[in-house]
This record gives C-alpha cells, structure tokens and sequence, in this order.
C-alpha cells in the first residue's frame, strides 16, 4: 500500500480535521466530511451540513 498522497488529497484531509461546522446553524458534524468533485480545471470541495443542509463550498481553478 502506497502512502503517496496527493495534494488535493492532503487539502481535504485537512478540511475534515478542521471545518465540520456549519457556519449557518452551528452544528459540528463530528462523522462528516467534505466531499471532492472535479472537473477538468476545477477541483471543488463542498460540506454539507446534515442538520440545515446549507452548502459550504471551496473551489480552485488549475491553470
């Protein structure tokens, strides 16, 4: 098994480390995560929240 890790793999590690907590209701989602979708030269991460279903999104663009 590799341990390679790639970068867009690393930044969403770090945002379920960090940010599970809605900024619209407050609720801290301690089983959730962030999800990843691509596509072509975008990479978008978004959270969505369990309890208000609000949607916290972070998108790069690859150039």
């Amino acid at each position: 098994m590799s341990s390679f890790r790639s970068p867009f793999e690393r930044l969403r590690a770090k945002f379920d480390e960090s940010e599970l907590k809605c900024p619209a209701c407050g609720y801290m989602d301690t089983d959730g995560g962030w999800r990843v979708s691509t596509s072509g030269s975008r990479v978008q991460y978004q959270f969505i929240c369990p309890t208000c279903h609000a949607i916290e999104t972070r998108e790069m663009r690859l150039e």
